[in-house]
This record gives structure tokens, C-alpha cells and sequence, in this order.
């Protein structure tokens, strides 16, 4: 993302935490040396320990600070509160996509805040992202990102036990990935997610443990709502489960193994209930 910056031309200052340094940026030895040269600095951090561990009170005045990571949407509109307190701004700009489309600038961008903070920061976004998506205030940006996340989650899940099924009854899994990328569920993620199984390249694009602690933020803001979250509560057990199967570092179709060794768990002739009103789960 901060590659896509400096090739559009924008002088950047980059602090990481590897202290890798980025080809055509200043890099910072500490974060304050980004707050003090910058007039808008973009946070792409973990959560809300990593992100309360680099902005510290005032060095944050006379900055715009936008949230492009995932975060609860209260923790981010208590951040919002602390950095105007300090005399800074605060824009948050979670976004869609996983690491293809952000080394080729095709993210989405969801922006929050206040109407002329959004719309000073909107032209920066354009190098990383292919659509910006005014979301209205503060945290409405991360809301929106939770439901974007309550659907891939959802999809890419039901995506690995489609190909565990069709393991399971002897069919070929790149036939079943022929035939889904040709019909009208298919979707770029879709695609990649499907190759990953039938391939078993589980190379990381988004991780399991992210995603679990996504799925956990979703989960928290349904109950918070007093939503229900019926298939992300089922998701949530799954990826928990792909962590405890060591797991954590690979990509997020990786979750097919919880699915198989949930299969294996089960006892030979168990069978699930049909649904009605009689049945109660396995007999």
C-alpha cells in the first residue's frame, strides 16, 4: 500500500515495526517522527494494542489520522474522541481485499468521518484503492467493514466444506472448481480460495488467526446489537479449531482442515437430525 503511494508521486515517511525500509520513502526510527512530519498518517496495524502502542496523545495535533486496519467500531470511535482531544483529526478507512489487491491498488476503501476530513483524505486513497465508499460518520466505516467480513467469512467457509463434501462422496475437487468458476457464484475471491484447496496451497493472503479475530469482532457487535450470528457463531468454532490444529500462520482456506477433522472426530454411523420437531442433534 505505501509502495503504491510513493509510485503516485507522494513524499512518505514510513515507520515499521521489522524497520524494513520502503524504496523512495523517509523511513522513521519511531512512530512520533511520522506524526511530527506528516500532516495525514495512515495506520495499518494489528488492533487495538498495536495501534494504542503508536499513537500517543499529543504528538497526534494538527494530524489526520485515519484507521485503515480492523478494529471493534467502539474501540475506533474512542480513538476518534482521545485524537481530537489531542487537537488532531481522525478518518477511518478499513478496507476490503487481501494481499493481491493491495500490491496491485485495487482495495476498497471504507470511509468514516467528518465531511471534510473524508474529504481531504479521499484523493490519498486513490493510489491503494480502486473504489473509496463514503460510509457517513464515525464508526460507520467499521460497521461496514464487520458486515463485508460476516460474508467472506461466511462464503470462503462454506467454500471448503463444499470441496470437503465433494471429497467425501469420491468427486474430483478441480472438477467441482470447473464448475463453480463458470456458474454465477463466482467471484475473485472464490476463484483463488478454490485453486488454494485443490492445489492444498495454503500460502498466507489472509491468515487464519486474522480472520478468527475478525470473526470474534462481528460476533461481539451482533451480540452488542442484539443481532444474531448464527453462521458467523459456527465460523468462529471452525477457525478456533484451524488455530488449535496449528494452523494459525496459513491462509484462510486452510479452514477445510477443521472441517475434516471434525469428520474424523465424529463416530462411524452417526448421522445429523432431518429437522423436524423430533430430532435433537446427532443420533
Amino acid at each position: 500500500m505505501a509502495a503504491n503511494l510513493v509510485a503516485a508521486g507522494n513524499e512518505l515517511v514510513v515507520w515499521t515495526r521489522s524497520g524494513a525500509e520502503l524504496p523512495g520513502a523517509r523511513s522513521a526510527s519511531r512512530p512520533g517522527e511520522v506524526f511530527a512530519q506528516a500532516d495525514v498518517v495512515f495506520l495499518m496495524l494489528a488492533n487495538a494494542a498495536a495501534i494504542d502502542a503508536v499513537v500517543i496523545g499529543p504528538e497526534v495535533a494538527g494530524c489526520t489520522v485515519v484507521h485503515m486496519g480492523t478494529t471493534a467500531p467502539e474501540y475506533s470511535a474512542g480513538l476518534g474522541e482521545r485524537i481530537r482531544a489531542a487537537g488532531g483529526r481522525y478518518v477511518e478507512a478499513p478496507v476490503s481485499g487481501s494481499r493481491g489487491p493491495a500490491e496491485a491498488g485495487q482495495l476498497v476503501a471504507m470511509l468514516a468521518g467528518e465531511e471534510d476530513d473524508r474529504d481531504r483524505v479521499r484523493p490519498l486513497l486513490a493510489p491503494m484503492c480502486r473504489e473509496v465508499v463514503d460510509c457517513g460518520p464515525v464508526p460507520q466505516g467499521l460497521l461496514m467493514k464487520l458486515a463485508v467480513n460476516t460474508f467472506l467469512i461466511s462464503m470462503v467457509t462454506g467454500l471448503a466444506e463444499a470441496f470437503h463434501f465433494a471429497q467425501g462422496v469420491g468427486l474430483d475437487p478441480a472438477l467441482l472448481k470447473e464448475v463453480l468458476d463458470a456458474g454465477p457464484m463466482a467471484s475473485f475471491v472464490s476463484r483463488g480460495k478454490a485453486g488454494k484447496i485443490v492445489e492444498e496451497d495454503f500460502a498466507v493472503q489472509a491468515a487464519i488467526r486474522d480472520v478468527h479475530y475478525n470473526n470474534r469482532l462481528v460476533v461481539e457487535a451482533a451480540r452488542q446489537h442484539g443481532l444474531a450470528a448464527p453462521l458467523l457463531d459456527v465460523c468462529r468454532e471452525l477457525y478456533a479449531e484451524t488455530e488449535e490444529l496449528g494452523r494459525g500462520g496459513e491462509d484462510m482456506a486452510s479452514v477445510i482442515h477443521a472441517v475434516r477433522a471434525r469428520t474424523r472426530s465424529r463416530p462411524a454411523g452417526t448421522h445429523l437430525g432431518d429437522g423436524r420437531s423430533g430430532d435433537r442433534g446427532l443420533a
